[in-house]
């Protein structure tokens, strides 16, 4: 599944897990991207779209 939203562009962000004793490791956020089916000017398809924009309705714009 992708990684970024097809409206916003929403994508991963890195940055580091930081232990008790100050060790660093590389870890990623992941959006929270859902394939869903949108209906846009009148035309029905599938679109990776990230939860926020869902709530916004900024896929019917």
């Amino acid at each position: 599944m992708a990684k970024a939203c097809e409206f916003c562009g929403k994508g991963p962000l890195t940055g580091n897990n930081v232990s008790h004793s100050n060790r660093k490791t590389k870890r990623r956020w992941l959006p929270n991207i859902q394939h869903k089916k949108l209906t846009i000017n009148g035309t029905t398809a599938y679109r990776n779209i990230c939860t926020s924009c869902l709530r916004t309705q900024r896929s019917t714009s």
